[in-house]
């Protein structure tokens, strides 16, 4: 019990871990996708960011979405330089399990991508994604911009109105600035592509999304 409660909890300033100056080397080329994952991008395309339980599944959910260009899965919205996987896991990193994703704007549209995250898991669940627990788990939209940010805003507003009606409590979903998007390690991109039977931990509300 005590170590659920750490790791549902976020770690206080002087415990997170120091990480290292080193970024993580990466195979710049997805591997469904054919596009690089590093930037710099087409400068037409825009940016979005989102944690919704192991990253595994996310990804594949925004990688199959129309209009993406490419995405990327790493760490975010904590205070580790450069994590490994393992230190996201034992939760002294503050870091969230994140998916970046590069869209085209002309093909698709932020709410859109809103629209994929806030259904295809269960936002209500705090530092946990169904059996997945830990504050790496949580669910969250990190934003470019101002117009992205109250964009967010309000479709948290009116996704919260949906899971109420359908009896659902209250939406846990952190909305910050996007900082730092530290990428994982490679066997981590386009696990699901590269692991066709591997883990994938996506699940849902079945609640519509009204964007």
């Amino acid at each position: 019990m005590a170590l659920f409660r750490k790791k549902a909890e976020m770690p206080a300033a002087d415990e997170v871990l120091p990480g290292r100056s080193e970024k993580m080397p990466v195979t710049d080329r997805h591997s469904v996708l054919g596009h690089p994952i590093l930037p710099p991008f087409p400068e037409n395309l825009e940016l979005a960011m989102f944690g919704m339980g192991c990253f595994w599944g996310a990804e594949r959910k925004f990688w199959e979405a129309p209009g993406v260009w490419t995405t990327a899965v790493g760490y975010a919205a904590g205070g580790t330089p450069n994590p490994s996987y393992e230190e996201v896991c034992s939760g002294l990193t503050g870091h969230n399990e994140v998916v970046g994703v590069v869209f085209d704007p002309t093909r698709t549209s932020y709410e859109a991508m809103l629209r994929v995250f806030w259904e295809n898991h269960d936002p209500t669940q705090g530092m946990r994604q169904g059996g997945d627990v830990g504050t790496q788990y949580r669910s969250g939209i990190y934003t470019s911009g101002d117009a992205q940010h109250a964009r967010a805003l309000a479709s948290r507003e009116a996704f919260a109105k949906e899971l109420s009606a359908a009896g659902y409590g209250a939406v846990t979903t952190e909305i910050l600035a996007a900082k730092h998007f530290y990428y994982a390690e490679d066997y981590h991109q386009q696990y699901l592509d590269k692991n066709p039977g591997g883990y994938c931990g996506m699940g849902g509300t079945g609640v519509s999304c009204p964007l």
